[in-house]
């Protein structure tokens, strides 16, 4: 990792100057967001009691298989997610100030949180309950609209990144500034206590009373996002030596581990595995993607502006995959291949017809303006 100022673009916007977009950095919360849907999408294949849908392919070996692919993605996933909202969250302060930040946060994290939380959670749950999942049936339909008040689902994520933006303000607010080395370096051995502490108590996310442990383990990622922007500090030629041994050594140990936790020491080095996963995952993820996406297309910058809308309408059109396709007489991984495909196809035209220029657009991503052909 290496210090880089004009790269990282850390400077005040005026309006003479228009401030840099972060190609690389957007389009990967965008694949953040998307690979949500391949999580849950696996979910119908691998045999668990707490998923009502079970396609009866799924076979040991199966359910084994997408158990690992779904371990390795959420092992970094919402990491990222939170490391990168840190960084933006921090760059809009530099910019324009804490009460654009807390207005912002209010509008595009908020206002999502509150519609969703009476829309998309209650038809996620009536499809889960009319799926065959008792767990998630209250007493009447009816009772299906105040399923948020005790589990908001796959939304849970944007009551955590209110909790974080407070966070952030309160520190601001307390003259604690993001710059100092030995201070916010120390969060990546800091982050082993909420790791453990979530292996130990467990880190369920779901419900709208805030897991202390959990919120600690994100609060470290998000916090080195800020420090990470304020300090302009990006990812060089090393990101392979992290994605590498992250991989092909820290993660296959980490299920070992995992598999042996009942014992202190295993629990100790299972947690130590995902901290080091998460955080070699970050950064080399990072270096890729300013590799890979460091300049502007549009068909990057498009998926990265819809990933949103398709992360916060996705567990409907899943359930609803899934209760059209278990029973299909096909093979697994082709049904996973269709489901994935077909929610994201659907998500994608409603964003261009429904969502990109109109006021729902407006409200999660900006007013976007329409591509004219040349004359």
């Amino acid at each position: 990792m290496t210090a880089d100022l004009a790269a990282a673009g850390t400077r005040t916007d005026t309006a003479a100057a228009v401030a840099p977009r972060f190609h690389d950095l957007d389009a990967l919360r965008g694949v953040a967001m998307i690979l949500g849907i391949v999580l849950h999408g696996a979910l119908f294949l691998l045999a668990v009691e707490e998923w009502p849908l079970t396609d009866p392919g799924a076979t040991e070996g199966v359910a084994a298989g997408y158990g690992i692919m779904i371990a390795a993605i959420h092992g970094f996933r919402m990491p990222i997610f939170f490391l990168l909202s840190g960084f933006f969250t921090a760059l809009l302060w530099q910019r324009y100030g804490l009460g654009t930040v807390l207005g912002h946060r209010l509008r595009r994290v908020g206002l999502p949180l509150a519609i969703g939380a009476v829309t998309i959670v209650p038809a996620t749950t009536g499809l889960l309950a009319l799926s065959g999942g008792e767990e998630f049936a209250p007493l009447h339909p009816l009772t299906w609209l105040l399923a948020w008040t005790y589990d908001l689902d796959h939304l849970w994520f944007l009551w955590y990144l209110l909790a974080l933006v407070a966070l952030f303000a309160l520190l601001v607010k307390l003259g604690l500034t993001f710059r100092h080395r030995w201070l916010w370096w120390g969060l990546i051995p800091l982050s082993l206590l909420p790791q453990l502490l979530m292996n130990w108590l467990g880190g369920e996310t779901g419900s709208p009373v805030i897991n202390p442990q959990a919120l600690g383990w994100y609060a470290m990622f998000f916090l080195m996002g800020a420090f990470m922007q304020q300090r302009g500090l990006v990812v060089g030629q090393g990101w392979a030596w992290a994605l590498a041994p992250a991989l092909l050594i820290v993660f296959p140990l980490s299920l070992i581990f995992l598999d042996a936790e009942e014992d202190g020491g295993a629990m100790m080095m299972a947690a130590a595995c995902q901290l080091a996963y998460a955080w070699l995952m970050c950064f080399g993820l990072m270096g890729l993607f300013r590799r890979i996406a460091g300049r502007e297309r549009f068909w990057v910058r498009y998926l990265s502006d819809a990933a949103y809308w398709m992360y916060l309408a996705h567990m409907p059109l899943v359930v609803a995959g899934q209760m059209l396709l278990v029973n299909w007489p096909l093979n697994v991984h082709l049904k996973f291949g269709l489901l994935c495909a077909g929610v994201s196809l659907i998500l994608l035209v409603s964003y261009q017809l429904g969502v990109r220029y109109t006021f729902v657009g407006n409200g999660l991503n900006g007013r976007r303006a329409r591509r004219m052909r040349p004359a």
